[in-house]
């Protein structure tokens, strides 16, 4: 379902002396459309001090250029220990020679599960087990995504270190518009940068004004690195090791040609009014204005393939361009304003609403799943993680921009085939999908990945919201027809996977499983409890998919369905899993995702959900939890459980909660730690899909302080 127009207001209700029903917690009524404009622009980030972890980014959604106080990334060296200056696109992939013959096969791990011998593409992480350890670490690092080119300010007469080159900087982030100006001092001198991604190319293109250019003292480095697996994607200290050609060049335009082992991708560069200049070592240019030019612009396109030979747009053309596709962005699909509320917490939660839109529109809208860092740096290889598919792609479809997870979900047809032989190989049925993969669908070694399951029923998720969604009984039929195969073969490998226990009759789940809580063990794990919903919802929404189409029910998924095993409580609380009595006593269990709590509000409402044994889980999971071994996407998920349990004032508790994991820094990036996860985008996303629930849901807290207007928001 769509809204439009709404407002949730306790004092609305008395003002208007609605008449509902009491489940219902809010009252709407037409209002003036939001002002979307002033919305977004009381949001614009302007930075004035020079911070590793204030980096900001321009992109597309499958290629992003991430800058430094400059407007460019001129001191990479510095963000290296912080955010890190990426240039990444979804298609920026190396792959090592495989000189040794590395083989899934040779990492196989099998356990004997119910009497039957299943592989498991396991992780060997000790070095005595040679060849196992090496397969396992190649295998997990190839494919990864790579760095494309460094491309900064070069001040080539200066001498004084990063801290004294740069002076009262101020930086903006016009979110309307999709730019960044970045102005400063430097040698005595004011420098202006203005940066825009073009929207249709994967391009960056800057515009740099500054009468250091005429002087000599202020030029663009270009500087190809080695792509590498590691967190910033870079290395420049082995020039041998990779390739930089020159394919063709003229007054305004330079065609390069970057090969890395068996693995090429082009750069294109427009350079009006410059000259391109070698540097003194391998990868190294510089562009300097011509002589009396106080003005220096370039674009550049990043390509997997070879570009059309036909002129770049320069960066007014760029500009323009930007400007429009982000004025489309933001003035259309949902938007929710917190301006009229009086809880001193709303303000913080509306900026971090509009800074995580724009940065999930930018690192997260490509053609493949986003990795967890999106297209800034690398965490995991750059590879992505289907479990996070959920928390990256929702929200998409709730703020109706639908067609961004609908592009997305090609990938699962893509790779259904090795999805097919997974579930073949370990004997199952239907199409077993992979956890930490790569753009073909391989997987990855782990002793935790090839383990989950809860990934399995996304696809089945996906499909349902696009059909929930769709405006006609045309377009619903056309849903069915495009997602019918793949959502059956997801069920099947269900439905198969769920062991019968002849001796309680029951259907069991696990082992060797391991929840999306990960602390828990794959060889002990039975019947967790946030699993075993999803395992119901998912077949349940199968069976109604048969019926819609008017087909006969399958007696497996129906016979699943009412043998499956009950939810463990204990005391009136839910427990993690059947196998784990101590829960609440056990500090392992209060630790990592509080995974239960996604049993109502993350799935949709199931009989298998006794809401007020949740309520009291919730309330024990508040007191009790290790909020240190979180992470970002824990906080909207309990939020939308409080919220789907009517507990509103619970639910803000959960999504503006401070604890270590639920910080947004002054970019909207949602911060986790400072050595490896400085962003995570399934918490910005996430976010996004708890407030628009919260919204379509009625569940703002009803005390008069949450004055909440939404419009164009789809519901779960």
């Amino acid at each position: 379902m769509s809204g439009k127009h709404k407002i949730i207001s306790f004092k609305i209700l008395l003002a208007f002396n609605c008449t509902i029903p009491v489940l219902l917690s809010s009252c709407s009524q037409e209002r003036p459309a939001i002002d979307r404009f002033t919305l977004v622009n009381r949001h614009n980030i302007e930075i004035t001090t020079i911070d590793s972890l204030n980096s900001l980014s321009v992109g597309n959604g499958r290629f992003a250029f991430t800058v430094d106080i400059t407007g460019l990334q001129t001191f990479h060296e510095y963000h290296s220990k912080g955010i890190p200056l990426g240039t990444m696109a979804d298609w920026g992939w190396h792959r090592e020679i495989n000189t040794r013959g590395y083989s899934l096969q040779q990492v196989y791990r099998t356990w004997d599960v119910h009497g039957r011998k299943i592989d498991y593409v396991h992780r060997y992480s000790d070095p005595r087990d040679s060849l196992r350890y090496r397969a396992s670490e190649w295998l997990r690092e190839n494919p990864h995504k790579i760095h494309l080119g460094m491309i900064g300010l070069d001040f080539p007469s200066s001498d004084k270190p990063f801290a004294g080159l740069i002076e009262n900087p101020h930086q903006k982030l016009d979110l309307w518009r999709g730019e960044i100006e970045s102005r400063f001092m430097a040698e005595g001198k004011m420098v202006r940068v203005k940066t825009v991604c073009h929207p249709e190319l994967d391009m960056v293109s800057a515009e740099i004004t500054s009468s250091l250019l005429s002087e000599r003292k202020l030029r663009i480095r270009i500087h190809f690195p080695l792509g590498v697996p590691g967190q910033t994607a870079y290395d420049f200290t082995r020039p041998n090791k990779h390739i930089t050609e020159i394919l063709s060049g003229t007054d305004t335009t330079v065609l390069f040609r970057r090969r890395q082992d068996d693995d090429v991708y082009y750069v294109k560069l427009y350079k009006p009014h410059s000259a391109l200049v070698r540097g003194g070592e391998r990868h190294l240019f510089y562009l300097e204005a011509h002589p009396g030019d106080t003005v220096l612009e370039f674009s550049c396109l990043f390509s997997k393939t070879m570009p059309v030979d036909s002129a770049l747009p320069g960066f007014s053309v760029t500009e323009a361009v930007s400007a429009s596709f982000w004025r489309d962005f933001w003035s259309t699909g949902g938007a929710v304003d917190f301006s009229e509320c009086t809880d001193p917490r709303a303000a913080e939660l509306e900026r971090r609403v509009i800074l995580s839109r724009y940065l999930t529109r930018i690192q997260c809208a490509g053609g493949y799943p986003p990795a967890e860092t999106g297209l800034s740096y690398n965490t995991w290889y750059g590879k992505f993680h289907l479990e996070m598919h959920w928390w990256h792609g929702v929200h998409f479809a709730l703020w109706q921009k639908e067609e961004i997870l609908e592009n997305q979900m090609k990938y699962y047809e893509k790779i259904y085939d090795k999805a097919l032989a997974t579930a073949r190989h370990q004997g199952y049925d239907g199409a077993r999908w992979p956890k930490m993969t790569d753009p073909q669908g391989n997987e990855s070694p782990s002793n935790v990945g090839p383990y989950l399951i809860w990934q399995q029923p996304h696809f089945i998720y996906f499909a349902e919201l696009l059909y929930g969604n769709a405006k006609s009984e045309k377009d619903k039929k056309a849903v069915l027809e495009k997602y019918k195969d793949l959502l059956f073969a997801t069920a099947d490998f269900m439905a198969s996977y769920a062991w019968y226990d002849s001796t309680g009759n029951r259907y069991v789940l696990g082992p060797a499983l391991i929840s999306a809580q990960e602390s828990l063990r794959p060889e002990t794990t039975i019947n967790p409890t946030f699993e075993l919903v999803y395992w119901y919802w998912g077949l349940k929404t199968a069976e109604q998919w048969r019926k819609r189409m008017g087909m006969e029910q399958k007696k497996r998924y129906s016979d699943v369905l009412k043998k499956l095993s009950s939810l463990p409580v204990k005391d009136g609380v839910y427990l993690c899993s059947e196998d784990t009595r101590d829960t609440w006593e056990n500090p392992r269990y209060m630790s990592d995702h509080p995974i239960i709590a996604g049993i109502a509000g993350m799935i949709p409402e199931t009989p298998l959900v006794d809401k007020k044994i949740l309520r009291n889980t919730l309330g024990t999971i508040q007191k009790v939890w290790n909020w240190n071994t979180t992470w970002g996407w824990d906080f909207p998920l309990l939020a939308m459980s409080a919220a789907a349990t009517d507990r509103p004032e619970q639910a803000v508790d959960f999504l503006l909660m401070d604890a270590p994991k639920n910080r947004y820094l002054l970019n909207g990036h949602n911060f986790q730690d400072a050595t490896r996860l400085m962003i995570y985008l399934p918490g910005n996303g996430g976010l996004l899909t708890a407030v628009a629930y919260m919204c379509t849901s009625g569940s703002f807290p009803r005390n008069g302080k949450w004055k909440v207007r939404w419009e164009n928001l789809n519901s779960l």
